[in-house]
């Protein structure tokens, strides 16, 4: 398990949380509306003659991202779908986790793939209220990706400009968490000071880095192997700075109130990414296919062999939210002043997981004594 201290290399994260900070994003305009109606064009159908569960339909809310290939897999594949019967699968793409947590707190998403920081946010902007974490989907899948010629060391890292996805974000924080540990100063808001941390939608950055108005970005796959293809260098692969190189980069989050009326579809969601996870580490190369076909449909453009395949090698699928990673990736974000103290106790639920992995004669996981009482 990771520490705390201040001086550690570890994951950073979590810039969720203050109210003041979801605010300041949601004012900005990051993220984007969901786009459902794009997605469940081309999703599995419900099989005829299957049980309906207690609920019509279930909202699925994740990111087209390689971090959320257990969404994108199990979704392109029916595994999910297979598992709810005739309760339909109503699946909705965000670019950011904000927007995502708007939705969720709208209704328009019951159960979601996100990152720690806005989970963390969600949770905390409506005083345990809002969410519970669920379950894990992805550890690994960031690095920082530099321009060789201007950077060739960590130290050099220094007085460039660097690109994050938005501002309070899991890599931004990271990031953030990162320089700190250097000696170096940033405001956090502004991100000026000994680097410059330039906030910019994912989408965008590989044209940013191109046209040199960034030198490099701490990132996400698969933007990471598309700098990399663009001529960048990995100075980092954040998988170090971390015990066991394990950090929880995607979790399943869920309504509270939909878990609480809604126990069955919730269960046969979570048995669906857990038998999602096995088929992918059983079947990589064939789940890259399939999280790439599903990219195509949401994007229109698959990923190049040069991006998608050793984006793949730094991602692991896994069931473990690695709940206390979460708790360090939240002090990063304190320590970063995006985040006053929070109090996380209870943020997880992870009974209706541990049936399932029982059931299925795997370990339970556990949640770092973060766990609804």
């Amino acid at each position: 398990m990771p520490a705390t201290r201040p001086t550690s290399h570890r994951r950073l994260a979590v810039a969720a949380a203050l109210p003041l900070v979801a605010l300041v994003l949601a004012s900005c305009g990051y993220g984007s509306d969901s786009d459902s109606d794009k997605d469940a064009s081309a999703k599995p159908a419900a099989s005829s003659g299957a049980k309906k569960l207690s609920a019509d339909s279930v909202k699925i809310g994740y990111f087209p991202n390689l971090t959320h290939a257990t969404a994108l897999v199990g979704i392109e594949q029916g595994i999910f779908q297979k598992e709810l019967g005739a309760t339909k699968v109503a699946p909705a793409t965000f670019n950011a986790g904000p927007s995502e947590i708007e939705a969720l707190n709208a209704g328009s998403v019951d159960i979601g793939f996100i990152g720690p920081s806005p989970a963390v946010n969600g949770y905390t902007a409506t005083k345990g209220q809002s969410l519970r974490i669920i379950g894990g989907s992805a550890s690994g899948g960031v690095e920082l990706v530099v321009n060789p010629k201007k950077i060739k060391s960590l130290k050099d890292v220094k007085g460039k400009k660097i690109a994050t996805p938005q501002l309070g974000n899991t890599q931004d924080v990271a990031f953030l968490n990162w320089i700190s540990d250097q000696g170096w100063k940033v405001d956090a808001q502004s991100g000026k000071g000994d680097v410059s941390v330039v906030r910019t939608d994912n989408k965008i950055t590989p044209d940013a880095y191109k046209s040199g108005s960034i030198d490099g970005a701490w990132v996400p796959e698969p933007t990471a192997s598309k700098l990399v293809a663009a001529g960048g260098k990995i100075l980092l692969d954040e998988r170090d700075l971390w015990p066991d190189k394990k950090f929880v980069i995607t979790n399943i989050i869920v309504k509270q109130s939909f878990l609480k009326e809604h126990p069955d579809v919730v269960e046969a969601v979570l048995r669906g990414s857990v038998n999602t996870n096995k088929w992918i580490n059983a079947n990589p190369d064939a789940a890259k296919a399939s999280a790439n076909a599903a990219l195509k449909k949401l994007s229109g453009a698959e990923l190049p062999a040069d991006v998608i395949d050793p984006a793949w090698k730094t991602i692991q699928f896994t069931d473990d939210p690695l709940a206390s990673t979460l708790q360090a990736e939240a002090d990063h974000a304190v320590k970063a002043g995006l985040l006053k103290k929070p109090d996380l106790a209870g943020i997880y639920d992870l009974a209706p997981l541990n049936k399932i992995l029982q059931a299925a004669g795997q370990p339970a996981v556990d949640d770092a004594g973060l766990g609804a009482k």
